[in-house]
């Protein structure tokens, strides 16, 4: 009886994203093979389904499409589409940095935010410098210094400084922006050190007050708000362009067209000098506390000789991967990317670098033969990966790694996104999308218990070519084109569903 509600239950959700009953009127659509008497349904609705360039062709989209799915136990390839066709893989790239981290710097590893000291606390007092030192976590928010600075005071039992207040955030690069082409103000594009807070960003709000407005700039957690300096905003009369930036030597220096602000609102920008934007975050939080600070200082290199006076511990890197590849989270890719190479290969100086060694590692590890990347995040327009290559990563990865419980399941869904419930398929993968770029790469479990690894690429390079800095934000027609290759994925995974199931 079971096997009878699982059928019907898969026959039922595949018809409902248009390839099921629907599929026996379509007159027009070449059977795979000569119409045979059958003894399943399922068999009659593998007979029918068209060739695979044929459901492609139907999806219309402009550009470049790269398709494979294979048996993760055997690795036979079923079916493929241009599968060598390197195409910008967007955040599926963020499946292989976790696969790159787990490796070489396990599960289990935390990253660590500590407090130095360069003489003892003798009577709540040290008579030196007290020192930020960041580990490279992504994931430190306002709350979290806050957490340091009350530690600070209640367990080393510090209440006064007389030296210097200096941070350092050297155990990464420090880079202004992932991707130098994005437009200035998009919070998914930040600056990244060894030293960052809230996915470096700054919450920004407004709100009109008579002729002018009342303006924020704050480093909002969970709990805690305080107002930064750190960045900067005027409002200054024009309609456009909306945001400009400037680099204002301390502080990173941002203005914004009136004409686009309307009564009020509020939005994340990103932070461009992320140590110091975390050192003033910490020396408010730590006058709350009793503990009054001078101005920071950043340094490039620890000194000699200091004493640790507490250490704040990331979650696990599984768990960080699992957040980074749900939500999808840039700075985190390239944080634990960045980290990850420190440990592999030694020091660092640029994310090239930095994707160069994953590149290698992943042709060494996962077996893959022309993986380009230049970040951890897919961000940059650069990055090249084959469908192929993907689905070779995959499978290696299955079993070693650990990846495919912490890849978010993706749910199938009908033609007008309506998510299927209950759906006997089951997916866990990554998803990819930049402007007229879309991805998709990970797993299919079938109700036969057969696993497959997939990978779908599509990409409309010319026309993501040619837009400028500013329309890259929201393009005309990028909306359309990222639903159209989204219907053509989950197509792809019905049509999977009904051909490999047993």
């Amino acid at each position: 009886m079971t096997s009878k509600i699982s059928r019907r239950a898969l026959l039922g959700g595949l018809a409902a994203v248009g390839l099921g009953q629907a599929a026996f009127a379509q007159s027009s659509l070449a059977p795979l093979a000569s119409l045979r008497p059958a003894s399943r349904a399922g068999d009659l609705l593998k007979t029918y389904q068209p060739p695979l360039s044929e459901l492609i062709a139907r999806a219309g989209l402009p550009g470049q499409i790269s398709v494979q799915v294979a048996d993760v136990k055997t690795g036979l390839v079923l079916e493929s589409h241009n599968p060598l066709r390197a195409l910008p893989p967007a955040s599926v790239a963020k499946a292989l940095t976790a696969c790159y981290a787990l490796d070489v710097l396990g599960p289990g590893y935390h990253f660590a935010t500590r407090v130095l000291a360069t003489a003892p606390v003798v009577n709540g007092r040290i008579d030196g410098d007290l020192i930020l030192a960041g580990g490279g976590d992504p994931t430190l928010d306002t709350d979290a210094i806050g957490e340091i600075t009350k530690r600070l005071r209640e367990e080393a039992g510090v209440t006064e400084v007389t030296g210097r207040f200096l941070v350092w955030g050297g155990a990464l690069p420090a880079l202004n922006g992932i991707d130098s082409e994005q437009p200035y103000q998009v919070g998914y594009n930040p600056g990244i050190s060894g030293l960052n807070l809230n996915f470096n960003r700054v919450h920004f709000e407004w709100r009109r007050n008579g002729d002018g407005y009342n303006v924020t700039m704050d480093a909002r957690s969970g709990t805690l708000r305080p107002d930064v300096q750190a960045a900067r905003m005027r409002i200054e009369p024009r309609r456009s362009p909306i945001y400009t930036y400037a680099d204002g030597g301390s502080y990173d220096d941002w203005t914004v067209a009136r004409g686009a602000l309307g009564a009020q609102g509020a939005r994340w920008l990103p932070v461009r000098k992320p140590a110091r934007y975390a050192a003033e975050v910490f020396q408010v939080l730590a006058r709350s506390n009793g503990i009054v600070l001078k101005s920071p200082e950043l340094i490039e290199t620890l000194p000699d000789g200091t004493t640790e006076l507490l250490s704040h511990q990331s979650a696990p890197l599984r768990v960080i991967l699992r957040d980074m590849l749900s939500y999808s989270t840039n700075i985190t890719a390239e944080c634990v990317g960045l980290t990850a190479s420190t440990a592999h290969v030694g020091q660092i100086g640029s994310l090239k670098a930095s994707a160069d060694a994953m590149n290698q590692w992943a042709k060494d590890t996962l077996g893959m033969s022309s993986v380009a990347l230049e970040d951890h995040s897919g961000l940059g327009d650069d990055s090249r990966v084959s469908a192929r290559d993907m689905v070779k990563a995959l499978i290696a990865a299955r079993s070693s790694m650990g990846i495919k419980p912490i890849l978010k399941q993706h749910p199938l869904r009908t033609e007008d996104r309506t998510i299927i419930e209950n759906h006997p398929v089951t997916v866990h993968a990554k998803t990819g999308t930049l402007n007229f770029v879309s991805g998709l790469g990970g797993y299919i479990d079938l109700p036969d218990g057969t696993e497959l690894a997939f990978a779908c690429f599509s990409a409309d390079l010319p026309r993501r070519d040619a837009l400028s800095r500013e329309e890259r934000e929201n393009p005309p027609g990028g909306k359309s084109y990222a639903a159209n290759a989204r219907r053509l994925q989950q197509r792809l995974l019905a049509r999977w569903g009904i051909l490999y199931n047993g």
